[in-house]
């Protein structure tokens, strides 16, 4: 072989190398073109704001089509995964649904039922209480003579709150007190999850107490409020 031939021969080979070289190259920038675009998956994006604590509604989400690569392992898949679910935070428009950010909503246990009642905004309750609460329910009663004393009664302790409505303007009235003059207020519809004689004295309570408040049970505090503590006259502190 001559010198012509073996300088053909090199650059043959220099050249298939070189083909291989740029071959690879391609196929390197294919898979990391499709490990950015593709495959890609359905996930949700919210379409309006969404506040705490409130049932999430299809309605409410889109559906978006984006590369596996960029989701979050948490991401909602699935609009059946929010049924009877609520957000624990403040969900922002155009965010993705992430399964953290949704917990299941407060059900019913057997031999419970649900009851609500307006309880009057300036007792400081809105905005503290949410779905999943525990709460003790006090009510307040005026003497019906002159021999008997106003008294502050726990009426439940450790009631589920299982919902928390919209503030809503309402009529007020003392209602120990038929003759009293109506004003204009504001409430929130509280709903709980009660047996049959807590609900009982929850309604008694609303028909006939002045006053009925709601104390937050601080979470994990399932100690039982001693008889002694459980009603209250003024002069008691006499």
């Amino acid at each position: 072989m001559n010198s012509r031939q073996r300088r053909g021969v090199i650059l043959l080979v220099v050249s298939a190398l070189c083909a291989v070289g740029a071959f690879a190259g391609v196929l390197s920038v294919i898979r990391d073109v499709n490990s950015k675009v593709g495959p890609e998956k359905t996930a949700y994006r919210l379409k309006t704001d969404v506040a705490p604590y409130k049932e999430l509604s299809r309605d409410q989400f889109e559906k978006v089509e984006m590369p596996e690569r960029w989701m979050s392992s948490t991401a909602v898949r699935s609009l059946r995964d929010i049924q009877g679910k609520i957000a624990v935070t403040q969900l922002k428009k155009g965010s993705l649904l992430q399964s953290d950010m949704i917990v299941e909503r407060p059900r019913l246990k057997a031999g419970q039922q649900e009851i609500a009642i307006m309880i009057d905004a300036e007792t400081g309750v809105a905005g503290k209480i949410n779905p999943g609460s525990k709460v003790n329910i006090y009510a307040t009663f005026k003497a019906e003579n002159d021999k008997q004393k106003d008294q502050s009664k726990v009426i439940v302790e450790n009631a589920e709150v299982i919902d928390v409505g919209k503030l809503t303007p309402i009529d007020q009235q003392d209602s120990s007190d038929r003759n009293s003059v109506r004003r204009q207020g504001e409430a929130v519809p509280i709903t709980f999850a009660l047996g049959a004689s807590d609900a009982q004295r929850v309604a008694y309570a609303e028909s006939f107490a002045s006053h009925v408040r709601l104390a937050l049970v601080a979470p994990g505090d399932d100690a039982a409020i001693a008889p002694s503590d459980r009603s209250y006259t003024l002069d008691e502190d006499k």
